[in-house]
């Protein structure tokens, strides 16, 4: 039987630049016991439940259940109708940022997604940023922040755009892990500056990133280029139906982030027994600070459990919420034999 090897930081690019990459687990761990338990993602382990009825894919969406999509998504962001756009899902959007005609240059906040760096120019630190602000162009940031977990409050998120906005800037807010904490977005005050776009994301909270659902918010001419960039049928119809229902379901969302919330403390809990500390404000996923991470990242995969490392931050391991006792329990074991 083939016998998995030490990883080391370069040979790792599968697992440090996207999570979710069980694929490449598989190969490069053929030993490790399966299931496997990803923790590679902060996607919600403990997803919505779509409707049992059956959704006709053999015709085109309709453009008037695609609207009625937006409208509902809207009332839940808190913004109006008109604000949003769907798209299949929050990726495409950012990689479509600079065909939007937002200021260039593109600076991306750092460290953050992968993927906001592949379409930004520069790039600028949390505590540089903190002090000087930047000088032109559209600034790339996510809130709460991703891998970290950091998160800045919407007054400070306004300021920034006001400021941007005297030199023709424009901030770009990824709110991917935003649908947690309501408090966390800066949706509800887009009427107080024009140069604020917001992406969201439909399957980090509900627990269905395969469905490809996310949404940018905006202003007029922003969702008027990408309707054109997206064409008549930006998403299926199954996207339609399950967004339009998942949104409206006010008990589970009320549920569902109050037990994230509990989640999240009970891996803050099990981490610690095992001498780490983890840090961020977002519940989906905890970030943890080790002086061998790689080492600790390659113990868990032979478990069996997928971690999500980093290339450029080589003490960082990052660990979404395991979804049940026998989640935790596997966790649990995993990291007493370290």
């Amino acid at each position: 039987m083939a016998k998995a090897h030490a990883v080391t930081q370069a040979e790792s690019h599968p697992f440090a630049h996207h999570g979710g990459r069980l694929d490449d687990a598989r190969t490069r761990f053929p030993d490790a016991p399966t299931p496997w338990l990803d923790l590679s993602t902060g996607i919600n382990p403990r997803a919505w439940t779509p409707p049992a009825a059956a959704i006709d894919s053999g015709s085109l969406p309709e453009v008037s259940a695609l609207r009625a999509l937006e409208r509902t998504a809207a009332a839940f962001f808190g913004c109006a109708p008109e604000q949003v756009a769907a798209v299949p899902g929050s990726e495409i959007a950012l990689r479509l940022l600079p065909q939007l005609g937002l200021p260039q240059p593109f600076t991306a906040l750092t460290p953050s997604y992968g993927t906001h760096h592949d379409i930004a120019e520069h790039a600028v630190s949390h505590d540089a940023l903190d002090r000087s602000g930047w000088t032109c162009g559209t600034l790339l940031l996510a809130n709460p922040n991703n891998p970290d977990g950091y998160r800045r409050e919407p007054s400070r998120l306004l300021a920034l755009a006001k400021h941007a906005a005297t030199t023709g800037g424009a901030l770009v807010v990824d709110e991917a892990f935003a649908d947690v904490d309501p408090g966390t977005s800066l949706i509800p005050h887009l009427d107080q500056t024009g140069n604020v776009t917001v992406l969201r994301s439909f399957g980090k909270f509900f627990g269905l990133a395969g469905v490809r659902l996310g949404f940018i918010v905006g202003q007029n001419e922003v969702i008027e280029r990408i309707r054109y960039l997206l064409g008549d049928w930006p998403v299926s119809t199954q996207a339609i139906v399950w967004g339009t229902a998942a949104y409206s379901d006010a008990v589970w969302i009320a549920q569902t982030r109050s037990w994230l919330h509990a989640q999240a403390a009970r891996l803050d809990s099990l981490l610690s027994r095992h001498g780490l500390s983890a840090t961020g404000a977002c519940p989906l996923f905890r970030l943890v600070e080790h002086r061998d991470a790689w080492r600790l990242f390659d113990l868990l995969a032979r478990a069996g459990i997928l971690a999500r490392p980093f290339a450029a931050q080589p003490h960082w391991l990052r660990f979404g919420l395991p979804g049940d006792e026998a989640a935790f329990d596997r966790l649990d074991r995993a990291l007493a034999r370290g």
